[in-house]
């Protein structure tokens, strides 16, 4: 006749926690089937009809259900896996993240893992995982633009239109200021690096006493119209 069905009893407080872990939204898809199959044991339901009813295998519901009468609530979570115990404590962790978040090498922009993995006593393996769990990417930097400048748009309205659609029979030129000193002074303040999010800064800096030429070559005329304006602002990088 096959193996006796375990009965399940659920008094008030389990049924109470079996239905909450079932509906919230935050409940792994695992653990809210394996409470959908205790509550509907619970009513007296043949393991056949439960996994017509949650779409699994009979023995899928028995081995929960058997489960949960041994253990009880506790039954119902994963035990654990076998392997090698964790080699990297909390506190390691947490020193890993804080450095990458808050301090920068000396020698350099950003921390690469290696140098990190020098500098909190770890592998370059171990730093690497921690950095992919919290998602964090020192080496990527994301650019914003926010200009100020009432007259930003019409600037650059200008500007592109020119490239867009030069003067007939004519060559628009470019010539830009390249420095030999690095200029860090950008135009808006630098929003630190956090897990899931790269470090953002905006593609432009601040220079001055440098001057912007745009220029347009009229082939034939041979004549160039030009503007000179500052080197100041947005525009000036």
């Amino acid at each position: 006749m096959g193996r006796p069905t375990v009965q399940v009893t659920l008094c008030d407080e389990e049924r109470e926690i079996l239905e909450r872990w079932a509906r919230r939204a935050k409940t792994s898809q695992a653990l809210a089937l394996r409470c959908r199959i205790v509550l509907a044991a619970a009513e007296g339901t043949t393991n056949q009809e439960i996994a017509r009813q949650l779409g699994c295998h009979p023995v899928t519901v028995g081995k929960w259900r058997t489960r949960f009468a041994m253990k009880r609530l506790n039954g119902l979570q994963d035990e654990p896996r076998p392997g090698k115990p964790r080699t990297i404590t909390d506190e390691q962790v947490e020193r890993v993240i804080v450095k990458t978040l808050e301090e920068t090498p000396k020698d350099a922009t950003h921390w690469s893992t290696r140098s990190l993995a020098r500098a909190v006593g770890l592998n370059q393996t171990a730093v690497s995982r921690i950095w992919r769990a919290f998602g964090l990417k020192p080496h990527l930097v994301d650019e914003f633009k926010l200009s100020p400048d009432p007259q930003f748009i019409d600037q650059v309205r200008d500007i592109v239109g020119l490239y867009l659609n030069p003067p007939e029979a004519a060559v628009v030129l470019c010539v830009d200021e390249k420095s030999q000193i690095q200029a860090l002074d950008r135009t808006a303040p630098i929003l630190p690096l956090l897990p899931a999010v790269p470090k953002r800064q905006t593609h432009d800096y601040r220079r001055f006493g440098t001057t912007n030429l745009y220029a347009a070559l009229n082939l034939a005329s041979g004549k160039v119209i030009c503007a000179l304006t500052p080197g100041t602002g947005p525009l000036s990088s």
